[in-house]
């Protein structure tokens, strides 16, 4: 439809451009359809391996290109379930928590062309593996930015001015008289906050905690950003000088063998006493033994975690039985409207690697 806001106004070149090139696409979409029903041919298979927003599977229903079938669950497709479904599809949707790997790819054959993942990260892809098959790679970022922000902001001050230990006091009788120190945490006024990692969400972290009256913006990374930076006005340093110097540190980068593990005793050390670290990341970047270790030693004063390993964290595990640290179950990017847009973009990235077409958004290989 052609979006003429006043009576007789024309649509631009521009708009007219767009409208011709859907029109051909679809076309060219409704023209192969035809003739695989002329000769007989199946539709391209595609696999979705767990129940996904609504968003996502109407999209690829609606598309009229792709054979569905899916694991309609909330719990992970089990390994050998997946290894059996996916031989002979097409297209593969899956999610972060599965290893699509060597032992997946052989099984689905040489007919997969490509791999959707609904979700910012793909550490859990063999790239090595799908770029040795010519298999594209979609994935899902841009649209979870605000949401891990938010989150990110929330759990830092979850963190530091210790709100679930205060519930708990006050719903296990730990509240009695008005104390002068009683749970004081740390301030954001007046602070320095370190970003490990400057991306998209390193800066819309930044935007956000800049109203409480933060003084000054570090970061570090494997090579300076400058125009990122200079919208928060936030100066490159090295990794020692962000742990010396911050009074809060959030990780937002992404897991690669450089990064794994980074965050261990070394840089735990370096830390002032009463820092706050949060991590939104991925849980692979701390060493949680060196956290363990430098949170009960007093090293530093609290952490926050929306990411560990295993996912999910054992009951038993001793950080769950510290006070000073705050963990979530991975919901950074939870909020409805953001796991819809992440569920249909992946959506797209799917149908246009059916196609043949330019992926939305692509990994490159």
């Amino acid at each position: 439809m052609v979006d003429v806001t006043e009576a007789g106004e024309l649509p631009d070149q521009s708009c007219l451009w767009r409208l011709k090139r859907f029109l051909i696409s679809e076309f060219n979409t409704w023209s192969r359809l035809e003739a695989m029903k002329a000769t007989g041919k199946q539709l391209p298979k595609v696999y979705v391996t767990r129940r996904i927003p609504p968003e996502g599977m109407k999209m690829l229903q609606e598309s009229g290109i792709c054979e569905i079938e899916q694991w309609d669950s909330d719990d992970p497709v089990p390994r050998a379930e997946l290894l059996k479904k996916v031989s002979g599809i097409q297209g593969l949707y899956c999610l972060l928590t599965e290893n699509i790997n060597e032992e997946v790819l052989k099984a689905a054959g040489p007919s997969l062309k490509v791999v959707s993942t609904m979700s910012v990260g793909y550490d859990h892809l063999s790239l090595d593996a799908l770029k040795k098959r010519g298999i594209r790679l979609g994935y899902t970022p841009d649209v979870l930015t605000e949401a891990v922000a938010e989150l990110t902001v929330a759990l830092l001050l979850a963190t530091s001015r210790r709100l679930i230990e205060a519930v708990d006091e006050a719903k296990n009788g730990g509240w009695g008289t008005w104390k002068p120190l009683w749970m004081c945490g740390n301030g954001l006024t007046q602070s320095t906050v370190g970003i490990l990692g400057l991306g998209r969400i390193g800066v819309a972290i930044a935007k956000r905690l800049k109203p409480f009256g933060v003084k000054k913006f570090l970061y570090t990374d494997i090579d300076r950003r400058p125009e990122l930076a200079a919208t928060i006005s936030a100066e490159f340093v090295s990794l020692d000088v962000l742990a010396q110097q911050s009074d809060f540190i959030t990780v937002c980068c992404a897991l690669t063998p450089e990064t794994q593990g980074i965050c261990d005793k070394r840089l735990f050390s370096k830390m002032k006493n009463n820092a706050v670290f949060i991590n939104t990341s991925r849980g692979a970047v701390v060493n949680q033994e060196d956290l363990y270790q430098a949170l009960v030693n007093g090293q530093i004063a609290a952490a926050g975690l929306d990411v560990t390993v295993p996912e999910p964290l054992p009951v038993d595990h001793p950080l769950l039985k510290l006070k000073n640290c705050v963990i979530l179950p991975h919901i950074a990017s939870a909020t409805v409207e953001t796991r819809n847009a992440m569920a249909a973009l992946a959506a797209k990235n799917l149908l246009a690697g059916l196609k043949g077409e330019a992926l939305p958004k692509e990994v490159p290989l």
